[in-house]
């Protein structure tokens, strides 16, 4: 089975370089603009140092993964110009490439399968967001997400845990993907239904683009 990996740039340096590129990982998401939307110590340069430093090793080691940088704070006002300009130059200078703002482009060939991806902003859910309505999702079909307890969740959107459906520390990942929790929310997508709260005040489903 091949996985894809979505992460932030922090915790990179806390795994080998031999797990980052298991056979069974297709595909390396990392936010880029995570670093400007949280409260760390790390610096920028300290941030990328570690993207950087993967993009290097995939290609020393020729490996045929992707890694995808992700750059998704995209709006009409273009309201983090300065930021994106940063990484703009940094990765110009680290990939020996000349990047402007994109126009009509979804992605830009950095290296080897290496893309830089952009993409608009998108609402965080929360549940003090109004209630968007029932629809469907990918969450536990296609993807889950583990936050740093341990806990598993049905997506990377739920940072924190409101939805959690068992710790891996207490469970197998297949005993928790078949609780009860979990089984209801996965019906409940399959009939365009939202079982939870979370998921009702969520607009981040509307990209799916499924019709029901």
């Amino acid at each position: 089975m091949k996985a894809v990996i979505t992460t932030s740039g922090y915790f990179l340096q806390k795994h080998s370089y031999d797990t980052l590129f298991h056979p069974a990982i297709k595909q390396i998401n990392i936010s880029l603009n995570a670093f400007n939307k949280n409260d760390t110590r790390v610096s920028f340069e300290q941030y990328m140092r570690a993207i950087l430093e993967l993009c290097y090793e995939k290609l020393r080691r020729k490996e045929e993964s992707f890694i995808n940088l992700r750059i998704w704070n995209l709006d009409e006002a273009m309201s983090e110009r300065e930021f994106n300009l940063q990484l703009f130059n940094k990765l110009s200078l680290a990939f020996d490439i000349e990047l402007t703002t994109p126009k009509n482009k979804k992605a830009i060939r950095l290296d080897y399968k290496i893309l830089l991806h952009f993409d608009n902003y998108f609402e965080w859910p929360s549940l003090n967001n109004p209630i968007y309505g029932h629809g469907t999702c990918q969450g536990l079909s296609s993807h889950i997400a583990i936050l740093a307890s341990g806990e598993v969740v049905p997506c990377c959107l739920d940072g924190e845990g409101v939805m959690g459906l068992g710790s891996l520390y207490q469970y197998s990942l297949k005993e928790i993907l078949h609780l009860d929790r979990a089984n209801q929310m996965r019906e409940g997508f399959r009939e365009g239904q939202c079982s939870e709260e979370l998921c009702l005040r969520c607009s981040y489903k509307d990209r799916f683009n499924i019709s029901l």
